[in-house]
């Protein structure tokens, strides 16, 4: 199970200083705030814009090519290609695959549930976004989970506050879930980032609400939670990427790039047109 470090250290960030993961947890100022802005808005408007391409017989590929495409022609980057040998740039997790699915020749299906992760770099700054996807009619406990998915994110935002523990974003999400009778997947987790693709803190989505460090204005953070049908037991296939659920049985994810505000949360990353929860009317 993922945890936070036993000792927290707080340091002001500024664009002007090199930036890496070194387990200190950034607080950024204004300037942090209009990039991730800028670059979760760039994020979201890739995964609109990919929202009328996902029907059956398109390949994950195409959706891969259109997202690069799309991030290029608006000054962006997808930060996943190459990024530890990751092959594409976008995650494409279908039904039982919980995370990190890599784009290409699988068609998608009537029925099939459909995850598409997007981290864009825009101007030095990292947006990242994932949403679920239908693909025709699915079935009804896919929706369940689905939506049980979305709210446990949301109820994990609205957690966000100065003065609050970390944990209480995981035990809003874990105790919802877990009333809706479905697993949280402990083997992955949200993170901090801005400058970095990944950087502290860790975000568990299975916590006790007094733990982890405290939130303060400044922090940017995902909140991404992996919700199961069945277990929460995972396992990474031999690509070295791909996460299934072990009992295979369906898996769904949300997520968002939030700031920590002066008063509350900032989500960087809500859809331009819309398009937050399936269906999508596109």
């Amino acid at each position: 199970m993922l945890m936070w470090a036993p000792m927290t250290t707080y340091v002001t960030a500024s664009i002007d200083r090199p930036q890496a993961r070194d387990n200190t947890i950034k607080l950024w100022g204004p300037e942090g705030f209009v990039g991730m802005r800028a670059a979760g808005r760039l994020a979201a408007e890739t995964l609109d814009h990919l929202a009328p391409m996902v029907r059956p017989g398109v390949e994950t590929a195409a959706l891969d090519d259109a997202a690069f495409r799309f991030m290029f022609e608006r000054g962006g980057w997808p930060a996943p290609l190459n990024y530890r040998g990751f092959p594409k740039s976008i995650c494409t997790s279908i039904n039982h695959v919980v995370c990190h699915g890599i784009p290409g020749s699988r068609r998608l299906q009537e029925g099939d549930c459909l995850n598409i992760d997007v981290t864009v770099v825009l101007d030095g700054w990292h947006g990242d976004t994932s949403r679920m996807f239908t693909v025709g009619d699915v079935s009804l406990k896919a929706r369940r989970l689905i939506d049980c998915t979305y709210e446990a994110m949301w109820r994990g935002i609205e957690a966000v506050k100065p003065g609050a523990r970390l944990g209480e974003i995981g035990h809003a999400i874990q105790r919802f879930a877990e009333s809706q009778r479905f697993s949280v997947v402990r083997d992955f987790c949200g993170h901090g980032l801005g400058r970095v693709f990944h950087d502290e803190p860790n975000v568990v989505h299975a916590a006790k609400r007094t733990e982890g460090p405290e939130l303060r204005p400044g922090m940017f953070f995902t909140i991404e939670p992996m919700i199961n049908a069945g277990r929460a037991d995972v396992k990474v296939l031999d690509d070295g990427w791909t996460a299934v659920t072990r009992d295979r049985q369906l898996s769904a994810q949300f997520e968002h790039t939030v700031g920590v505000t002066e008063n509350g949360v900032e989500v960087f990353t809500r859809s331009p047109a819309g398009l937050d929860r399936p269906p999508y009317a596109v």
